[in-house]
């Protein structure tokens, strides 16, 4: 597995099985893949083609060979690129051989996990491009298909990007409404810290008066500035440059990215990564 997967990156294949499986159990219920069992003699076997009908960024390998060899050890899976490859429309992505069977009933849910992930990595790509001239990084955000995060977050890396904290309780990010109820910037900036010596600190702010008190309190690592226009991100990274990582957010699209990368700013998150990527046309074809 770990040949094809992007350079510098791990996925953890307990993660991709434990996926993989789900989708297989979704996909064929309690009887199983009746088509193909009606149809196919058991001892058939069949030589098949992953194709990209698309151009885009590979990602997902590893989550469909183990759709194939989930529901049988003895399918071969033979990748000719690897995750974060370019792909243009009609390159080979990989070859299945074994029995028949197992490589019809294991098809969508292979497809399924190479489109929707290779879909992000190419939006991803696409966003990473437009602010290459700058020092800024593309962060995805936790706006993504529940069960399937970790997955996502790897597909944002296949494309170039990074990623933000995965979930909860690996980052202390304090927003609006923390703020609120904690009573203001120092005392929620305050509780954060005793959290542990090893936990980032990152707080939200929407104005410049709320990132000048965040400034003076001291205590966070990163500040997301939120929906801040262009003239205001850029006062920002005047105000806070090298003292605090500096991540913008809000409004964010491939119009926009490349002129807020452009205000200085170290991090810029965007939702669209994972929860708007449109999935990457690839095909199963069998050989004849």
């Amino acid at each position: 597995m770990h040949d094809w997967l992007a350079p510098g990156a791990f996925l953890s294949p307990l993660l991709v099985g434990e996926a993989v499986r789900r989708a297989l159990a979704e996909d064929l219920g309690r009887a199983g893949d009746i088509t193909s069992a009606a149809t196919i003699p058991p001892a058939a076997r069949a030589r098949a083609r992953l194709v990209a009908r698309k151009a885009g960024v590979l990602s997902g390998l590893a989550c469909a060979a183990e759709a194939f060899r989930a529901l049988d050890p003895a399918v071969s899976f033979r990748a000719g690129k690897r995750d974060g490859d370019k792909l243009a429309a009609g390159d080979l992505i990989a070859e299945i051989e074994g029995p028949a069977i197992a490589i019809l009933s294991g098809e969508r849910v292979a497809l399924n996990f190479v489109g929707r992930l290779s879909g992000i990595a190419t939006l991803t790509a696409a966003y990473v491009a437009k602010v290459a001239h700058t020092g800024a990084k593309i962060a995805d955000t936790r706006k993504t298909t529940p069960g399937l995060r970790a997955l996502e977050k790897y597909a944002v890396r296949c494309g170039g990007g990074v990623n933000h904290r995965f979930g909860l309780d690996d980052a202390v990010l304090i927003k609006d409404n923390h703020i609120a109820v904690a009573g203001g910037v120092g005392p929620a900036l305050a509780a954060a810290r005793a959290v542990s010596h090893l936990v980032k600190v990152e707080i939200e702010v929407d104005s410049l008066a709320q990132l000048t008190e965040v400034l003076q309190t001291g205590g966070a690592d990163a500040v997301l500035l939120d929906n801040m226009d262009l003239a205001t991100l850029k006062r920002a990274v005047e105000m806070a440059r090298g003292k605090v990582v500096l991540e913008a957010s809000g409004g964010v699209s491939l119009q926009t990215v490349g002129r807020i990368s452009e205000t200085g700013v170290d991090v810029i998150s965007v939702g669209a990564l994972t929860h708007s990527a449109p999935a990457l046309d690839v095909a199963l074809d069998i050989d004849g």
